[in-house]
């Protein structure tokens, strides 16, 4: 058992880990961005130390910084919540570099897995139907190539991330580049990646999600099912059902 974990993360995410620890006797340490220095995690954590200003680039995903603050502190190990650094595989990398246990898959895993377009490929790949896609895009002509196969309307979406951040619907090719600008600037703001691909824009779906849980000793389970379909206009969910 850890003495000690750092808490890449803020908001509700990092007091659902810090009400964790505190029930194991394990002591945490919170991060903050100036803006969040009285935030709730950073009262209820045992530590807090700040990792930049309030801009989530320079600050929540601010390596250097985070790891800084698990120096100081010292740690046993990390944990990334979810969204901010927790799929960025160099993080996992690094953690372990310096001696912190990352908790959280394996780098190679991340790697794989981490970001939206190099899922989906890898799902194909494995017989699993998946939304018709584009790799990542690089240029609108790219985009427009795949478009004009696929049909709009079309999605454009961050690689990186999650939350709604750096998704824009497009119907038309018109508005394709102006678009692509602007989720990718969003992604870049939010996410420190701005790199974007374009699926099929599926109607009014359902939103499903299955959580899969591992760990290192080859242990696989699935917790059910919920329904996210309840959603902002932003794509952000206000309310998970479960089971759908």
């Amino acid at each position: 058992m850890f003495n000690k974990v750092l808490i890449a993360n803020r908001g509700e995410i990092a007091l659902r880990i810090v009400r964790a620890c505190h029930e194991l006797g394990v002591k945490t340490v919170a991060i903050f961005s100036e803006a969040d220095r009285n935030a709730l995690h950073v009262r209820m954590s045992d530590e807090s130390y700040c990792v930049g200003p309030p801009q989530s680039a320079r600050s929540y995903l601010n390596i250097p910084n985070i790891v800084s603050a698990a120096e100081v502190a010292g740690v046993d190990a990390i944990h990334p919540g979810y969204g901010f650094l927790s799929e960025r595989e160099n993080f996992a990398e690094i953690c372990a570099s310096h001696g912190f246990k990352f908790i959280g898959p394996p780098a190679p895993v991340i790697a794989l897995m981490g970001d939206k377009a190099s899922a989906k490929k890898r799902m194909a790949e494995a017989g699993i139907p998946v939304i018709p896609g584009s790799g990542i895009i690089t240029t609108v002509a790219e985009a427009k190539a795949f478009c004009a196969s696929a049909g709009y309307p079309v999605l454009i979406k961050a690689t990186a991330g999650g939350g709604g951040k750096g998704m824009r619907i497009v119907g038309r090719e018109a508005d394709l580049a102006a678009g692509l600008e602007s989720a990718s600037g969003e992604a870049q703001a939010a996410f420190g990646d701005g790199r974007v691909y374009v699926e099929k824009l599926l109607v009014k779906p359902r939103h499903i999600e299955v959580q899969v849980l591992a760990d290192e000793f080859g242990h696989t389970i699935h917790v059910g099912e919920r329904d996210c379909s309840v959603q902002k206009p932003g794509h952000q969910k206000l309310l998970e059902e479960a089971p759908a």
